[in-house]
């Protein structure tokens, strides 16, 4: 026997919770969320890498320029000096490498001095930096008319001895410009008189 209807109660009573529908659309929702999220994790371990990359560079450059300023007499020269040239291609060696400064070796002159720094220091920005580039030579204009560095060097024997270093970084924004090739250097750095120069 059916219980009698009440005038307050509805004769058949409504059941809470979410549709189908709602459920579909709070996912996408998520998963446009979600999508965002990883797109900035990407971006910002792209940025983490570029910037350790910058400060191994910037640390090389530095050492090489400390090194120049301990071997003055060489550093100096504005013809013959083993420290200056362009090396682009890997493995980064100087034209006339040397390997005077290892243990049980000594080396002859200021020069041999120099030229085993510097086959040694391009090995380790080699290692270190991917499709690393180097430029050590006197310039007297490192930067262009938008004052953005550039890769020649003017050659003037009164200018400064300047250190540029470009390598490889990849990027997240386009599949079609996914690395930059070290089209233009990313430190420029001075070599300083001091106390040594």
């Amino acid at each position: 026997m059916r219980s009698p209807i009440h005038p307050g109660q509805a004769a058949h009573p409504r059941q809470a919770g979410f549709s189908m529908v709602e459920v579909l659309v709070a996912i996408v929702i998520l998963s446009f969320g979600l999508l965002g999220m990883a797109g900035l994790q990407a971006a910002s371990l792209q940025a983490n890498r570029d910037a350790r990359l910058q400060s191994i560079a910037v640390g090389l450059a530095r050492e090489l320029t400390e090194m120049m300023r301990g071997n003055k007499d060489i550093a100096l020269l504005s013809t013959n000096n083993p420290y200056l040239g362009s090396f682009i291609t890997s493995p980064l060696a100087p034209a006339a490498a040397g390997y005077c400064l290892g243990v049980g070796n000594s080396c002859a002159t200021s020069s041999d001095v120099a030229a085993s720094q510097l086959t040694d220091w391009l090995a380790r920005v080699d290692a270190e930096l991917p499709g690393a580039r180097v430029t050590i030579c006197t310039d007297a204009a490192p930067y262009d008319s938008s004052n953005l560095p550039r890769w020649a060097c003017t050659g003037t024997t009164a200018a400064p001895i300047i250190v540029k270093i470009g390598w490889t970084r990849g990027s997240t924004r386009s599949a079609s410009a996914s690395l930059d090739e070290a089209s233009r250097p990313s430190v420029v750095l001075f070599v300083t008189p001091g106390s040594s120069i």
